[in-house]
């Protein structure tokens, strides 16, 4: 008979996997922040965080990578992705309880997919930063297309699931940024890093 994996441990493992994935993380800050990245496949989220990342020194959980990371053959079903966010949410918490500011690259397009976030980020005293990153859909359609054609993306989303996920969309309830990728963004990324350090 072979022995199963309780939940328990099964989180567990898999919550350790993505801290080791995360790496090395800046000095502890006495008030961390979570900053929350919204926004749709091709809008910009994983420049933005990279971004961030130099700025802040803060730690960077993207969401296509650490689906990769879990899961060698990907399926994108509700139960793939309620284990996925359940252990990337699990890390959040470690890691603000740490005093390590946190990133999250993630569509996150739905309120009550971030609502847990805005719990997490209560819960440990950190700063709720959150920002909406958009493109014009012009843009955006041609920022897929050539994902299919370059395959350097470390997105698996294509045209098919843009179009799917755009119906999902809901406005978000907190105070927050835009960013428009087509455009200048370095005054809007620096007054978000300002806000990620208490600056």
């Amino acid at each position: 008979m072979i022995a199963t994996q309780s939940p328990l441990a099964a989180r567990q493992r898999d919550v350790a996997s993505i801290l080791q994935h995360a790496g090395p993380h800046a000095p502890r800050r006495k008030r961390p922040a979570l900053a929350v990245l919204v926004g749709l496949p091709a809008s910009g989220k994983s420049r933005i965080a990279e971004e961030l990342r130099s700025r802040t020194g803060a730690a960077v959980l993207e969401s296509d990578e650490l689906r990769r990371l879990l899961f060698t053959r990907r399926t994108y079903s509700p139960q793939e992705s309620q284990r996925l966010f359940a252990a990337v949410h699990a890390a959040i918490e470690q890691l603000l309880a740490a005093r390590v500011s946190v990133i999250l690259d993630a569509t996150n397009l739905a309120e009550a997919e971030r609502a847990p976030l805005y719990e997490i980020a209560e819960r440990q005293g950190a700063r709720l930063v959150l920002a909406n990153v958009t493109a014009p859909e012009r843009i955006v359609r041609r920022r897929l297309a050539r994902r299919d054609t370059a395959g350097v993306s470390r997105s698996e989303a294509d045209l098919r699931v843009y179009e799917r996920m755009r119906s999902r969309v809901e406005a978000i309830a907190q105070p927050h940024h835009v960013v428009d990728t087509s455009q200048e963004i370095d005054s809007v990324l620096a007054a978000i890093a300002k806000e990620m350090t208490g600056g």
